[in-house]
């Protein structure tokens, strides 16, 4: 019930202008207002607590319920939901996979009504001309869930877009290995971070087990060692 009072309690006042980047990471700078938890017991009750950080959204991935079913390893119930996946769309049916983190920066208590402070916001950003900020009226208590619940909802805003540019470059395409052809330029770039130190080897070895095939790419990945000796 909690959660349902909490969806009924946020809303986004000022969306981002452009969707989410397909072919790279995107931060979003958020505002989220929420009244404080002594509205009504205090008389400074037009009091409204601001909240602001980012959001860093990454490239969007290019995957299918075996990749999934590789990656879930170790979880409780990770394989139980992969087979699910497997069983109604096949092993090799690909999807678009989303990543976040929040990088939240400050909390401040300002003594403006939340409608104000929301107004007063809205004209900066579009006088700023920021494409990727957005401002949320929030639940007091679960205020991080409003932001989920924004997350959430701007994903779906952006994903025709996000799958109409993928599609068509033939990313979204897969071999005969199941291997997307998102992935398989994503490992190729792995691989050239790997050789010029920017990225830790462990890293590409988990993306080529995840697709299941190492030993297809074994080789080549000896040999990022045996230069170096």
């Amino acid at each position: 019930m909690e959660l349902i009072a909490t969806a009924q309690n946020t809303q986004i006042l000022r969306s981002p202008r452009n969707v989410l980047t397909t072919f790279g990471n995107t931060r979003i700078h958020y505002y989220i207002l929420t009244d404080p938890v002594y509205k009504g017991l205090l008389d400074n009750s037009d009091d409204t607590v601001l909240r602001e950080g980012y959001v860093i959204a990454e490239k969007p991935r290019i995957i299918t319920p075996n990749y999934l079913r590789n990656i879930f390893q170790g979880f409780e119930h990770g394989s139980v939901y992969a087979r699910h996946l497997i069983e109604a769309y096949g092993p090799c049916e690909p999807g678009i996979m989303y990543q976040y983190s929040n990088d939240f920066k400050s909390m401040e208590v300002v003594t403006t009504p939340l409608e104000e402070v929301a107004r007063k916001l809205g004209e900066d950003l579009d006088r700023e001309n920021e494409p990727f900020a957005a401002v949320i009226k929030g639940d007091r208590k679960l205020w991080d869930v409003s932001l989920m619940l924004f997350i959430y909802s701007f994903t779906g805003q952006s994903l025709k877009s996000n799958l109409s540019e993928l599609g068509s470059l033939g990313m979204l395409s897969v071999d005969r290995s199941g291997v997307t052809g998102e992935s398989r330029f994503h490992i190729e770039r792995l691989f050239r971070e790997v050789e010029s130190g920017k990225t830790d080897p462990s890293l590409l070895k988990k993306e080529l087990d995840a697709w299941g095939v190492f030993e297809e790419y074994e080789d080549r990945f000896l040999d990022l060692f045996r230069k170096k000796e």
